[in-house]
């Protein structure tokens, strides 16, 4: 099978870990200089990136909450 989505980054996300570890890989991922905002954004669109293209639904289903969970950070949500 071909495989045409690669990302640039390996964030070391993995849908057999809790979702704590999955969201502190992908957030550890980003430069450390850049804004919290920026960060949480980037993170945010890797997950969505993850769940768009994958084609395991655990994985969609994990990747797209993860997402998610970033972008609620990002409009004020705790």
């Amino acid at each position: 099978m071909k495989k045409w989505f690669k990302p640039k980054v390996h964030t070391g996300w993995d849908k057999d870990q809790s979702a704590a570890t999955r969201r502190r890989h992908l957030i550890s991922s980003t430069p450390k200089n850049w804004t919290l905002h920026r960060r949480r954004l980037t993170a945010g669109r890797r997950a969505q990136a993850l769940a768009n293209v994958t084609q395991d639904s655990a994985t969609k289903k994990k990747a797209a909450a993860d997402a998610e969970y970033f972008f609620k950070k990002l409009k004020g949500g705790r």
